[in-house]
């Protein structure tokens, strides 16, 4: 049994999709957010961060979403979200999860949280920096898909295109969406139109970009 600690659209969002897409067993725990319940003792004890996503699988508590998104296509290799190890596919596979992970995911934290990082007195200019930034990186990754689609690895499926759609989703807010970009735009609908997203968005709740 895997028991994910979650909330609505967070980073949480493509472990439980993936959940769906794997056909396994789990069971979603709520993090309230607004009373910061992410925050509380008991759920540092799991998680000493203090976010989604924490999994707990056979009474272990895993943290970090891409480490959690490798761990469970890793371990179902039947369903192919995964290259096999060793091959050039697979390092292409880890360019892209850690290309998103590192590069893409933090400048959305940047983005909805800019007073985090330089002072309130700084907002616009960090929004501003951080937009630019994302919109570059959309171009990087179209550019990509024109070339190389129609997924990151080609002909290939795999969990990064999952992280990928929860990124772009993310964009909702921003000034110019990732759908604004054409094979962004042909990817996001081609993901969407997975039975497994309709299951993720009844169980999170959530309706926009849907």
């Amino acid at each position: 049994m895997h028991t994910l600690y979650y909330s609505p659209g967070a980073a949480s969002l493509v472990i439980h999709w993936l959940l769906i897409e794997l056909e396994l067993p789990y069971e979603l725990k709520l993090l309230d957010f607004e009373s910061k319940q992410q925050k509380s003792p008991d759920y540092l004890k799991l998680n000493p961060s203090g976010v989604v996503p924490t999994l707990v699988i056979d009474g272990e508590a895993l943290t970090e979403s891409v480490a959690l998104l490798m761990h469970l296509a890793d371990s179902h290799p039947s369903k192919g979200f995964a290259p096999p190890v060793g091959s050039i596919e697979r390092a292409r596979y880890y360019q892209w999860l850690l290309y998103l992970a590192n590069m893409v995911q933090p400048l959305f934290r940047n983005w909805y949280y800019p007073a985090e990082v330089a002072g309130e007195a700084n907002v616009d200019v960090v929004k501003d920096c951080s937009r630019k930034r994302i919109e570059a990186c959309w171009q990087t990754i179209d550019e990509h898909l024109a070339k190389n689609g129609p997924w990151l690895l080609g002909d290939r499926m795999s969990a990064a295109d999952f992280h990928l759609t929860m990124l772009m989703r993310w964009s909702r807010n921003l000034p110019k969406q990732a759908i604004e970009w054409p094979n962004l735009a042909r990817m996001a609908t081609a993901m969407k139109a997975r039975p497994s997203f309709k299951r993720l968005y009844e169980e999170e709740q959530l309706s926009e970009w849907a």
